[in-house]
């Protein structure tokens, strides 16, 4: 059976494009290879997923109809020309956080065409939500690949390219935002004398629950807070301090910060 599609880079991210892919049986095992230079993960993920391994990939992705760039920055610089040669008339998509499609089209010139994701780390657990935006308009057969491969991480949403760099901000950093504010709950039950576990245990099930009936409600965010705040009462003595810190400049800030990093990066 020919190989289909092919993985540079064997990473977690990679690793759970793959897993999804064959969990929801768009490809099997057989047709998916990939490759990770001197990394140790390539030969791993092809253990456990049966999914082949090559050192070089150049003959297999001969074969194949899609490539996903899922390497290490250096490792991208590093392709060559036989390489990508090999990519001519191929879909080729990339997860290289601060890749622009300009320079994705320098590398693979003869591609098909050419699509720029920016996935986030909950995409692990087949949770998370990536932005992506193609080089030119998608045929329906390049859609579908895109839509399969995403849709293995979580959520997706077709976007410009000028919109990566804020998506990048929001979503792609978005993740360990989340993670420092359960910290900064977990030390505050700390410090309002709960024991440690128990203070975690309950910041991690608050955000969890609150995340899913968000998701479940047709509500705005500020509806539902609103319908937990009692005037006069403890959410909302807290809330005022939020106001009164300006909670919501403090993340207008850091969001512009991991913007301007963004387009930093990508002129690198």
């Amino acid at each position: 059976m020919s190989i289909r599609i092919v993985f540079i880079g064997a990473g977690r991210m990679a690793s759970a494009i793959v897993r999804g892919l064959l969990d929801k049986e768009h490809y099997l095992p057989e047709e998916i290879a990939c490759t990770c230079g001197d990394d140790p993960t390539g030969p791993t993920l092809a253990e456990e997923t049966g999914i082949h391994y090559f050192a070089d990939i150049t003959n297999a992705l001969y074969e194949a109809e899609a490539v996903v760039l899922a390497c290490k920055p250096q490792q991208f610089n590093a392709i060559d020309t036989t390489l990508a040669d090999a990519a001519t008339g191929k879909l080729v998509l990339s997860i290289l956080a601060g890749t622009p499609l300009a320079r994705l089209s320098e590398k693979f010139a003869k591609a098909r065409n050419i699509v720029r994701t920016m996935p986030n780390t909950p995409g692990q657990i087949g949770a998370g939500v990536t932005a992506f935006a193609p080089l030119r308009g998608l045929t329906e057969k390049d859609f579908g690949i895109v839509e399969n491969t995403l849709s293995s991480l979580g959520n997706f949403h077709e976007v410009d390219e000028s919109d990566l760099d804020a998506v990048t901000a929001l979503s792609g950093s978005g993740p360990a935002y989340v993670f420092e504010f359960v910290a900064a709950l977990r030390e505050a039950g700390i410090n309002c004398g709960l024991d440690e576990g128990l203070a975690e245990s309950l910041a991690i099930d608050t955000l969890l629950g609150s995340a899913m009936l968000l998701a479940d409600s047709e509500s705005a965010p500020e509806d539902l807070r609103d319908a937990v705040t009692s005037p006069g009462g403890t959410t909302a003595a807290a809330l005022k301090v939020f106001q009164e810190g300006d909670l919501r400049g403090l993340v207008d800030k850091a969001l512009a910060a991991a913007k301007a990093r963004s387009l930093e990066l990508a002129q690198e």
